[in-house]
């Protein structure tokens, strides 16, 4: 199936079209309205011909003509657009090479995503418009294993056979492995050969394989074992062979989020795929980033250069409302990896050679006196475990008569008053206090009701219940069900039983609940669709769940977290995206809410502590990994760059590590 958005002109005319553009550019000024609607509603071949009879009406060169007519991006789009793709990638290589530096970037995108055959044609279209061998010129620009893999994926050799063999599967995904993660230094000829010339289907199963055996994604591995300019085209291959569409709606995004657009990668993408995989980039996109390619275009550009950029994309899919085969593949795949057991850890640990007594007199020298040490009082409290600093609390009491949390109250101020605090509370104790605060007083914070209710555990809300009577003298539930209505208050009221069920997946019952959830036509009022999510999501076990998520797509196309946003609103769906992706990918669901607290002007601190020190010994260190792998940069650096002071200081000892 074509999934290009630029197809061939219908009744095209070679000879009528170069007329056309030929009077377009004649006199003074240019039609560029003209030009764009005529370049961009042809195929690449159809423009090829357009060249040749603008040679034979008017003994020009059209593309010259072109260049000399127009400027600016809107020029580098239009005459992009007229060359054949081997030459296009050609052109683009050789930018990349020429003068001073080399656009490393360009280089990883086209030869880590190009066919055997898009390799093979784009070498000789090299060496007929430059008269030079283009592995010559590459290997003359770059060094090390960067420049050996990129000479392997210029051979074009790449294993085509479709017929997998399950052993050499597992052979290659140990090599990985023992090539990495198990050896002292890494053997990178290993990595260059099996992601260098396996085939894509083979090297799909081996990144499945390595996940179950490695207890991490291959993509983590390679941001740990290599570096530099290496690490960004290995990558960059393995993002291809899961998926090209993907690789390339993220490059698209990137390109044009925060300030300033890359232009020369928003033209070169948009041009090269418009005739392979623009609707499936598209699909992806949406899905994604929860936003049509067709509108950030629009928003982040101008001009004729905004109007043939939209033309080349074809259409917005926010309008449509649809979510498409390829999306769904992207989501299903998600799914599957969601699946594999991920060993989870914390960045804190418990400290060896414990002293509660000696670790007392530590922190009361540090309050003792004038002015306070808060740099002792970070070493101690964060180095701790929660059950040890619970000890010494016990033994400041024995030792001195006083309350460590009073003093610690009375010495520390603002944000790191509350991280450290925080810190000294059991888990229940920390979770009742922050679920208190968001319901007393003017105004509900939903915002940390659903974060906390949908994503502990039973035993984590029942101690939490257990904590909050305790503490409040009143029952969670109670309090849950005066300050929410409606279906959110049913939600959330479901969830503080803690009775999810803790049991395997059912696949017969799996396939009912996704019938249940993918039927929309029920107009019987007691089984409302929000009772319908209710009854599965709240209550189901978390691998039941995956299941019933995989079986939903393959039943409706559609991923469940985009019927969620389609059909409902406010907090009852935030409370069901929250369950869904906490059920999909806990530690990826921790990350994105990390970022969202740093990203932008400000810092929402509250959300930024309250994630560190819930989360420091369950699985901190598994969402410093979504982390990177999701916004290509490090939990510790945005902290780093974020935040100040002692504040600063006691996160990153809790994040524990720079990745």
């Amino acid at each position: 199936v074509y999934r290009g958005s630029v197809k061939d002109f219908q009744g095209f005319d070679a000879n009528q079209d170069a007329e056309a553009l030929y009077n377009a550019m004649k006199g003074f000024g240019s039609d560029k309205e003209a030009i764009l609607d005529l370049i961009t509603s042809r195929s690449n071949k159809q423009r090829v011909e357009i060249c040749q009879a603008y040679k034979s009406l008017y003994g020009k060169d059209l593309i010259a003509d072109l260049k000399y007519e127009l400027t600016g991006k809107f020029e580098r789009l239009i005459v992009s657009l007229m060359r054949p793709p081997a030459y296009g990638d050609a052109k683009e290589i050789k930018d990349a090479i020429s003068g001073v530096g080399t656009d490393e970037k360009c280089l990883i995108e086209i030869l880590a995503s190009r066919t055997n055959q898009e390799i093979h044609d784009l070498v000789a279209a090299y060496k007929d418009a430059y008269g030079k061998d283009l592995e010559a010129d590459i290997v003359g620009d770059t060094s090390g294993h960067f420049k050996k893999m990129l000479v392997v994926l210029l051979q074009g050799a790449r294993e085509e056979d479709d017929v997998v063999s399950e052993d050499l599967v597992e052979q290659d995904a140990k090599d990985l492995l023992e090539a990495g993660e198990l050896k002292w230094g890494t053997d990178e000829a290993q990595f260059i050969y099996i992601l260098g010339r396996r085939s894509r289907q083979h090297l799909r199963l081996v990144f499945d394989e390595y996940l179950k055996i490695a207890g991490k994604p291959i993509e983590r591995s390679i941001r740990g074992e290599l570096s530099g300019d290496f690490e960004k085209l290995m990558l960059a291959v393995v993002k291809c062979i899961r998926s090209t569409a993907e690789y390339f709606a993220e490059r698209l995004y990137k390109a044009m989020k925060g300030l300033g657009t890359r232009d020369n990668t928003l033209i070169r993408i948009m041009v090269s795929r418009s005739e392979i995989d623009m609707l499936d980039i598209r699909e992806v996109f949406r899905t994604k980033y929860e936003k049509s390619l067709y509108n950030m275009i629009k928003e982040d550009t101008s001009g004729e250069y905004k109007k043939a950029l939209l033309k080349l994309c074809g259409g917005d899919d926010d309008a449509a409302g649809e979510f498409f085969p390829e999306a769904a593949q992207v989501a299903y795949r998600m799914w599957e990896l969601s699946a594999v057991k991920v060993e989870l850890r914390g960045t804190v640990q418990p400290a060896g050679d414990f002293n509660d007594d000696g670790d007392a007199q530590v922190l009361r020298k540090a309050m003792k006196g004038l002015g306070t040490d808060e740099g002792a009082i970070i070493e101690v409290v964060t180095k701790r475990s929660n059950a040890q600093r619970q000890q010494i609390l016990k033994a400041y009491k024995a030792h001195y008569g006083r309350d460590l949390m009073a003093d610690l109250k009375s010495e520390l101020s603002g944000s790191l008053a509350k991280l450290i605090l925080g810190l000294m509370l059991t888990p229940a104790q920390y979770d009742a206090k922050q679920l208190r605060k968001a319901v007393e007083g003017a105004g509900t914070d939903e915002s940390v009701l659903i974060e906390i209710m949908a994503t502990r555990n039973n035993q984590e809300i029942r101690a939490i219940n257990e904590a909050y009577q305790e503490a409040y003298h009143k029952s969670l539930e109670d309090d849950l069900s005066s300050d929410t209505s409606g279906h959110f208050k049913r939600i959330l009221v479901s969830l503080a039983l803690g009775n999810r069920d803790e049991g395997p997946e059912n696949l017969t019952q799996a396939h009912e609940d996704a019938k249940k959830l993918a039927d929309v036509s029920s107009n019987d009022s007691s089984d409302s669709l929000e009772t319908r999510f209710l009854s599965i999501l709240c209550t189901r076990s978390y691998p039941h769940l995956r299941r019933v998520f995989q079986e939903f797509i393959k039943m409706t196309n559609h991923d469940v977290e985009h019927a969620i946003k389609k059909r409902m609103s406010g907090d009852v769906r935030d409370a069901f995206v929250a369950i869904v992706r906490s059920v999909k990918n806990k530690p990826a669901f921790f990350a994105d809410k990390l970022y969202k607290s740093m990203k932008g002007a400000g810092t929402d601190e509250r959300t930024l502590t309250r994630i560190m020190i819930s989360r420091s010994e369950i699985d901190l260190f598994n969402i410093r990994g979504e982390f990177i792998d999701l916004f290509d940069k490090s939990l510790h650096h945005m902290i780093e760059k974020d935040t100040s002071g002692d504040y600063r200081k006691a996160l990153l000892a809790l994040c524990g590590g720079e990745d």
